[in-house]
């Protein structure tokens, strides 16, 4: 009797789990359709004058592979570079001068900040470093990219004329990640998934969405937006910064759009799991705005819809119950069938799309540890600087 009651309560939850997915599949924004990308564009008459912005701290081993793309674009105003080294001991500016020696193209400028004051999350104080000197020169627009972002030559001019022809006030592209080691595979496609779930891209450029979100990698953003927005001052505690800017843009009135890149990668490995760890963990606990509540209510989430699939499967073979094996089976055909554009996007092999539950499994156990060192007073940390201030939703933007 204990035994078959307890069968049909993974009946049940595998029943709740295919509703979930199937609600996924069909009202979630379409969130696993990868066709999000720049819209079609037109050249404007003008080209606006551009600064790009460069936060680096320590990037002397990726800076040979990203920089010289940077100042190899091909675009037809005016633009420059400002790389912000922020208290590099690895000769990162050094190394950003003589890569500009060497390879010509735009200007750069590399300029140092000196310690973040009291409130400050150090990559959000080194970008407010460099759209300061940028404001001087009065470019139209501003160009926020990280440090391991490799550009196509053409992609400054696509984004600003795709800014243009849509009135877009903030353009970011999603970058495409590393993806060559094992870990890299299992773990990488499955973090855009994710955030493609939690900020569907089509939402986010409807007016008057209250979605939000950009991808830190690379925002282009309207400097008179930014202004109205107070950005970065007004995110300047923000650890997950980049959905911070996209939604004080957006409540300032700002028009958003965000989808995924074609000629925008990252060149930044992630060869252990441990390097994989440490990226979802030090941001995942700010995510769920360092509350416990949110936290339990998470982990039953993932539980209920990635993980009674499988489990759903093996309990109904076990014990030889049809029903609990359809419908788990059904609710992790429906999982895996929605992560397939995402692997094909990355080009990975589609055998890996049965093994999303063991990758949500790991991403619970991240978002639980990044909970675990927040309380431990570790907190969130960029390039060796940690930060224990719970980030509210006010300072979200």
């Amino acid at each position: 009797m204990g035994q078959t009651a307890d069968v049909s309560a993974v009946v049940w939850s595998a029943a709740v789990s295919l509703a979930a997915w199937l609600w996924l599949l069909l009202f979630q924004g379409w969130f696993w359709r990868t066709d999000v990308r720049l819209p079609a564009a037109r050249d404007p008459e003008a080209w606006p004058d551009v600064c790009v912005v460069v936060p680096a701290r320590d990037e002397a081993a990726v800076l040979p592979a990203s920089l010289p793309s940077l100042l190899a674009q091909d675009y037809p105003g005016r633009a420059e570079v400002v790389l912000v080294d922020d208290g590099s001991t690895d000769g990162t500016g050094d190394l950003a001068r003589e890569l500009a020696r060497r390879q010509g193209g735009l200007p750069l400028s590399v300029v140092s900040p000196g310690e973040p004051p009291a409130g400050w999350t150090g990559k959000l104080w080194a970008v407010r470093h460099g759209m300061e000197l940028a404001r001087a020169r009065d470019p139209e627009y501003l160009l926020l990219t990280d440090a391991d972002i490799a550009h196509a030559p053409d992609s400054l001019r696509r984004l600003v004329a795709a800014a243009r022809t849509g009135g877009f006030d903030l353009v970011s592209q999603m970058a495409r990640l590393r993806v060559e080691s094992l870990w890299e595979r299992l773990v990488v496609p499955a973090f855009v998934y994710f955030f493609a779930q939690l900020y569907p891209f089509r939402r986010i450029s409807r007016p008057g969405s209250r979605t939000a979100a950009a991808a830190g990698g690379c925002v282009l953003l309207r400097a008179d937006a930014a202004a109205r927005a107070r950005i970065p001052d007004a995110v300047r505690q923000a650890v997950i910064d980049d959905v911070a800017v996209a939604r004080a843009v957006g409540r300032s009135g700002g028009r958003i759009w965000l989808g995924l890149a074609d000629a925008v990668d990252s060149v930044r490995p992630y060869p252990r799991l441990r390097d994989l760890w440490r990226m979802v963990s030090r941001s995942a606990y700010a995510q769920l705005r360092h509350s416990p509540l949110l936290l339990a209510g998470t982990v039953a989430g993932l539980t209920l819809v990635y993980l009674v699939p499988p489990a759903a499967v093996a309990v109904g073979v076990a014990a030889g119950s049809v029903p609990c094996a359809l419908l788990g089976g059904a609710a992790w055909l429906v999982m895996a069938g929605t992560y397939v554009p995402m692997l094909r996007y990355y080009r990975q092999p589609l055998w890996l799309a049965p093994l999303l539950p063991v990758t949500a499994f790991l991403y619970l156990l991240m978002t639980v540890d990044s909970a675990v060192q927040h309380r431990r007073g570790r907190g969130a940390a960029w390039k060796g600087r940690t930060y224990t201030r719970p980030e509210t939703a006010a300072e979200e933007g």
